[in-house]
């Protein structure tokens, strides 16, 4: 699961920094996917550690009746855009001094490489999935980690255009286990509705 909306008045990447919590929306996005997955058989849950994904736990762990785990495997990105407002016309890209860390983005050169982004992802839903053999379990992280590890099981290409990551806030990304393997990938949006109108238009909803 991506955690939901958060409160971000001065829209800058916020990526891992601290104190960055969920508005009221994102806690009605998170009270909503709550009751989508009640009835489903979730054992164990997984959290990033950053505020707002452990905001965006808190109604589901109550209603199961169960205490996260909190995985520095689920993490946000590392990125060196961090604190900055991201943008061609207003933001850290209007700065020469900003273009080097673009160099390369099929690693990419401005965050963490893609195939160490992909592997703690898989390394931690493989603990989850052990944990909560024959049932089910529910991580909450970030769109990045979630839309990278699900490109590399569907065999897509790691260079993307990230406006296209269909990942939205509160989203639901699912991976259908047989014996080791993943056999399926879904995906839910149980709070589309509550999406701001500039996400939902969008074709993924992401932000």
């Amino acid at each position: 699961m991506r955690h939901g909306e958060v409160h971000n008045p001065h829209g800058v990447l916020y990526g891992r920094i601290p104190d960055y919590h969920l508005s009221e929306l994102g806690r009605k996005m998170a009270e909503r996917v709550a009751e989508h997955v009640a009835g489903r058989d979730i054992v164990h849950l997984v959290t990033s550690p950053l505020e707002r994904a452990q905001e965006t736990m808190e109604p589901i762990a109550k209603t199961f009746g169960l205490t996260p785990d909190i995985d520095e495997r689920v993490i946000e990105a590392a990125n060196l855009f961090e604190g900055k407002k991201f943008g061609v016309g207003d933001g850290a890209l209007r700065q020469p001094s900003a273009w080097w860390l673009l160099r390369n983005p099929w690693k990419p050169s401005w965050g963490e490489p893609y195939v160490q982004l992909v592997r703690r992802m898989r390394d931690a839903i493989e603990t989850a999935r052990e944990k909560a053999a024959g049932h089910e379990a529910l991580i909450v992280s970030h769109q990045l980690p979630i839309w990278v590890v699900r490109s590399a099981v569907e065999g897509r290409r790691m260079l993307h255009d990230p406006r296209k990551r269909q990942c939205s806030l509160a989203s639901l990304t699912s991976f259908t286990f047989h014996g080791d393997s993943i056999v399926s990938v879904g995906y839910a949006e149980p709070a589309k509705d509550l999406l701001p109108v500039k996400d939902a238009k969008k074709f993924t909803g992401g932000a």
